[in-house]
């Protein structure tokens, strides 16, 4: 009983300070269970450090798929702490440094099973608690009150061991979350004087070659330690070791480290700071000094960096939809992460040590995703600085790349080569369109075109000659075709706007290329040869991997024409047949279809897949077709059905923000559906009343009079007080500042944003 009233204070305790406003309604679980893939652990708005707990690391390559962040909410037992992780993705990786207290005279260093545990403790979630910037666990088997908390480059420990018993922590370079044979090329120990303990690693893993430096320093001192190797090793001579140094207490190399490190009976709880690096030792140590202060300071510095973050928006709405959307905004700011040190250096995708001059580089990019809406996002709710340091960052990569392109899916500034797509090139269209200065234009247009002209790349070759990327020569080329028709067509907004007529009309026209994979006769887009023939037999619900499609089948991606839905349609047959065929898609029967072998294939509506990205947009499609109504039913089905303010209360993978970027935007009652048209589909709200506090200090408020279960859609809109008859929203009228107004009603309007010139842009409209 004593023992339960001394937890419950722990956690008492561990409520202040307390956090304000929309930060206030974080729950870091959501998305933790399920198929979500995020993690509850501290981390400071785009933070370089995700310290977070691991529940099991013991997968094998893509074994390690529902164990993608680290943590998984059924889990019962924790492994230790680790200080990066990706958040949402539908990939492992990462891990780093994994660190668990251990108490008593036996120190094991093998984190074993949930079975038979060594260094792995069992925990309960009723002594969990977190937020932003904070999580803490009681960790059953030694006792021990874990907390954690992160700035922007470090991350804090606080271990509150039991009264009596010798404090110890395991320090171990063998953990990772993408376990691959021989995954640790190399790595090193060094004990320095003062018992500030720095390392490296090397691995090969999603991105090869890819290294990571760490310091660490404790808030009590060292009475004995060990470094161990558990396994016989040579050096690698791809990698230059640091050297013993004349300030060394110890050393040691090898490709399986451990390190036991006592600290004795302690009386007051142990504080571990922990800085990492991509650079070097030196650069980890900078980064340690960078952020000055305690525990008690870096979590107090770090909730007031996302009370201002989140404090972008305001929201009013029942406490579960107010939860989900706070939830989803903080989802929504985690990447693209800080990679460069205090100093500026950062390691490129050339594996050479750069300069960041006069903005913070930045990685963690996971392009295919995030350039639908958790980019089109930031351009809205953070400092123009943020975004523009994202395109610098782009540029940077692009310069340093030895193939001369911009990233595809980027993290720790090394390139993964995973989707498709060359989607650096909307997000900074998009940002230039919206007037996001701090960055050379005419030279991000230039590496926009390299990435666009870049022949051994994904069938760009093929697809420049023959207007399609064909199957017989490339894996999903259906898909590789429209996706490289869009972002062509962004090419050819922003040279529109920067006066290079020549490069608007080339790619004007590679952006009607969507048209060459689109076979009237059935109705789907398709996968053709080299001959011009449609690949056979064709399936539109089949899914296979490496075929024509890229996560997908041909029911999600014959939508995706985001800059000319009207001539889709036109092809499809016209608005009404378009809109039969949005019915079919969502009202499919999917009893006799066996989805179990795509693990990305989750949230399925019909053939609507939610927890992937190709469907985010379809239920906007409505509108094109002036039936918006028909847009308001589905984002309410959707919504009820594929979020919720548990832990698995997402239906697929956050995908680093973009499942989150979708609610956001949704709730507020608008969608970019095709970033770079400066437009936002108008939906339907789902939150009682919003602020938008913008960069620029301007607020625009949406409020809905009316919204209920019943009152499901919207009856009429008013802008600043005045009618709105159209079915979007621009970027420049939002960030004036003002009033959107929604009435909701139990009928549908079928008069509001019918008309061709009321309905949302479309090229060839």
């Amino acid at each position: 009983m004593l023992r339960e009233m001394i937890l419950a204070l722990l956690v008492l305790a561990a409520a202040t300070p307390a956090q304000s406003g929309t930060a206030a309604d974080v729950d870091p679980f959501i998305g933790t269970g399920g198929e979500g893939h995020t993690f509850p652990g501290a981390v400071a708005p785009f933070g370089m450090v995700q310290l977070s707990p691991d529940t099991d690391t013991r997968c094998v390559l893509r074994d390690c798929y529902s164990h993608a962040a680290g943590y998984r909410h059924e889990d019962r037992t924790i492994e230790g702490f680790s200080h990066t992780h990706f958040s949402g993705a539908g990939h492992s990786d990462l891990g780093d440094l994994l660190i668990m207290p251990v108490a008593g005279d036996e120190v094991p260093l093998n984190p074993g099973t949930p079975d038979k545990p060594g260094y792995r403790s069992a925990f309960r979630h009723a002594t969990e608690q977190a937020r932003p910037g904070y999580y803490a666990v009681t960790l059953d088997g030694p006792g021990v009150r874990a907390e954690l908390t992160a700035g922007t480059r470090v991350g804090v420990h606080r271990y509150a061991f039991p009264a009596g018993k010798a404090a110890h922590l395991v320090v171990d370079l063998r953990s990772s979350l993408y376990n691959y044979p021989g995954k640790i090329l190399w790595s090193g120990l060094r004990l320095r004087p003062g018992g500030i303990l720095t390392g490296f690693r090397e691995t090969r893993g999603w991105a090869p070659g890819r290294k990571f430096y760490f310091a660490m320093r404790f808030s009590a001192p060292l009475v004995g330690h060990a470094l161990l190797n558990r396994e016989g090793e040579v050096p690698y001579k791809g990698f230059q070791a640091p050297g013993r140094g004349s300030d060394a207490v110890a050393q040691l190399l090898g490709r399986a480290l451990v390190a036991r490190l006592d600290f004795g009976r302690i009386d007051r709880p142990l504080e571990v700071k922990v800085a990492i690096s991509g650079v070097d030792e030196e650069g980890a140590i900078a980064n340690l000094a960078s952020e000055p202060g305690d525990f008690g300071a870096i979590r107090q510095r770090t909730g007031e960096a996302w009370d201002k973050a989140l404090g972008a928006v305001e929201i009013e709405a029942a406490l579960p939809m107010r939860r989900m959307v706070a939830t989803a905004l903080y989802h929504s700011l985690l990447a693209p992460s800080v990679w460069s040190d205090s100093d500026g250096r950062y390691r490129g995708p050339d594996d050479q040590v750069h300069h960041a001059d006069g903005f913070t580089f930045r990685s963690t990019f996971s392009l295919w995703d995030t350039f639908r809406a958790q980019h089109p996002l930031l351009t809205l709710i953070q400092p123009e600085a943020v975004n523009a340091e994202i395109v610098r960052s782009l540029l940077a990569s692009r310069a340093e790349s030895p193939d001369g392109i911009l990233p595809v899916w980027q993290f720790h500034g090394r390139e993964t080569w995973t989707m498709i797509g060359y989607h650096a090139v909307p997000v900074i269209a998009d940002a230039y369109l919206k007037g996001i200065k701090g960055f050379d234009a005419d030279a991000a247009l230039d590496a926009m075109i390299a990435s666009a002209s870049y022949a051994p790349y994904g069938g760009l070759g093929d697809y420049m000659r023959l207007g399609y990327v064909p199957i017989d020569r490339e894996p999903e080329a259906a898909s590789k075709t429209v996706e490289y028709a869009y972002d062509d067509w962004t090419i050819a907004r922003m040279a529109s706007a920067l006066g290079r007529r020549d490069v608007a009309a080339t790619f004007a026209k590679r952006a009607g290329n969507w048209r060459n994979s689109f076979d009237a006769g059935t109705g789907f887009l398709r996968a053709r040869k080299v001959d011009g023939s449609w690949r056979t037999p064709f399936d539109p619900t089949a899914i296979n991997y490496g075929s024509d499609y890229t996560e997908g089948n041909a029911w999600q991606y014959s939508w995706f024409v985001p800059h000319d839905q009207a001539g889709l349609f036109r092809i499809m047959g016209g608005d009404a047949a378009a809109v039969a065929k949005l019915d079919r898609m969502f009202d499919y029967d999917n009893s006799k279809i066996d989805y179990s072998h795509a693990e990305d294939i989750a949230g399925l509506i019909g053939q609507y897949i939610h927890g992937n990205e190709p469907s985010h947009h379809v239920a906007y499609l409505y509108s094109y077709a002036g039936q918006p109504w028909r847009t308001q039913e589905r984002l309410k089905q959707i919504v009820d059905s594929q979020y919720k303010a548990v832990p698995d209360g997402l239906s697929g993978n956050d995908d680093l923000g973009q499942m989150s970027a979708w609610l956001s935007f949704t709730a507020l009652g608008f969608y970019p559906v095709a970033p770079g048209t400066n437009e936002y589909v108008i939906g339907r709200p789902f939150v009682n009343r919003a602020a938008l506090n913008l960069p620029n200090g301007k607020r625009f408020i949406i409020t809905a009079s009316g919204m209920s279960d019943t009152n499901r859609y919207v009856g009429s809109v008013r802008l600043n007080g005045q009618p709105l008859t159209r079915g979007y929203i621009r970027h420049k009228e939002i960030m004036a500042g003002g009033t959107l107004e929604f009435r909701m009603t139990a009928q549908p309007n079928r008069t509001w944003a019918t008309a061709e010139r009321d309905r949302p842009f479309s090229e060839t409209r």
